[in-house]
């Protein structure tokens, strides 16, 4: 591989978590009847979803709360802490397509517990294609970081700009971004993750750890 090259994966569809859809939604039990709604529009949305993502990787040095990512300098103690020792980065953008926006569109006025589900179902699938995609890239690279995001912690979402520009987004997988710095579609994903040393076996934290936004409603620890 030529690491200066943008590269691009398309995904079968990653295993489906319902307890994880249902923290999405909010919902604090597994009643049968929120689960039959979950399983009811997983079914309608499975057509529709396109699971892709693109990466690149590149050389970094972290000093302090520096971090040279070479495609951009930031500044965040969380991104430093999880890149620590780390001489190589992945940064990839994942997205799983419009059609689950298209869908909560379509019930956004008509049926709430469906909007409410179908957004809850994009995030749940959006993750698990990024647990596949660093499953891969672990098991191609060697022991990697937790992936952290634009807006996690303390590390700035104006990221977001600087790593369209270095993967090139748009014609790779499609996906866009606004003024606002929000993406389209919106079930999107980017992220920085580091290559380890292959001794380095230190267990990856989790990123609800990592991030400090405690009152975030779908923090785990």
């Amino acid at each position: 591989m030529t690491w200066s090259t943008v590269y691009k994966r398309e995904y079968s569809a990653p295993e489906v978590s319902i307890k994880e859809i249902l923290r999405y939604a909010r919902s604090g039990e597994e009643a049968k009847d929120v689960v039959t709604l979950a399983q009811e529009c997983l079914e309608e949305a499975a057509g529709v979803l396109a699971y892709k993502v693109c990466f690149r990787e590149f050389d970094i040095s972290v000093s302090g709360d520096q971090c040279d990512l070479g495609f951009v300098k930031v500044k965040s103690k969380g991104l430093s802490k999880n890149l620590n020792g780390c001489k190589r980065a992945i940064v990839f953008a994942a997205t799983v397509g419009l059609g689950i926006d298209r869908l909560i569109m379509k019930y956004g006025a008509v049926a709430p517990s469906k909007t409410v589900m179908f957004h809850a179902i994009g995030a749940e699938r959006v993750e698990a294609l990024c647990d596949l995609f660093c499953t891969d890239m672990e098991n191609e690279l060697g022991p990697i970081t937790r992936r952290f995001s634009p807006g996690y912690g303390d590390l700035s979402l104006s990221m977001q700009s600087d790593i369209f520009r270095a993967l090139d987004c748009t014609r790779q997988i499609g996906l866009t971004l606004n003024d606002s710095l929000l993406m389209s579609p919106s079930k999107s994903v980017t992220a920085i993750f580091g290559i380890k040393d292959s001794g380095d076996t230190e267990e990856k934290e989790d990123k609800c750890e990592i991030c400090s936004s405690i009152n975030c409603p779908f923090r785990r620890v």
